[in-house]
């Protein structure tokens, strides 16, 4: 089950780390990012990364795709708590 409370924070630290990602000019900083997005992604309601990644496997997870995939995640949860 999808809770509002899931999708909230999701979107909240999704929302958070994409602002700073897509400012910085450190890779450290955006590999960290990138770290922490793929550890919030094993321990996030599987319903709503199932949702979100939509059979993706490496949704959120692979460096080759992150910045797309984040920007995807928040644009999908912008929507989904748009009709709450």
């Amino acid at each position: 089950m999808i809770t509002k409370d899931s999708i909230e924070a999701a979107y909240c630290f999704f929302h958070q780390k994409r602002r700073i990602y897509i400012h910085s000019n450190m890779d450290w900083q955006k590999d960290d990012i990138e770290y922490a997005i793929a550890q919030y992604v094993e321990g996030m309601n599987a319903e709503l990364y199932a949702t979100l990644a939509k059979g993706n496997t490496e949704y959120l997870i692979s460096h080759s795709n992150f910045e797309h995939d984040l920007a995807d995640a928040e644009r999908q949860l912008e929507q989904i708590m748009s009709s709450f």
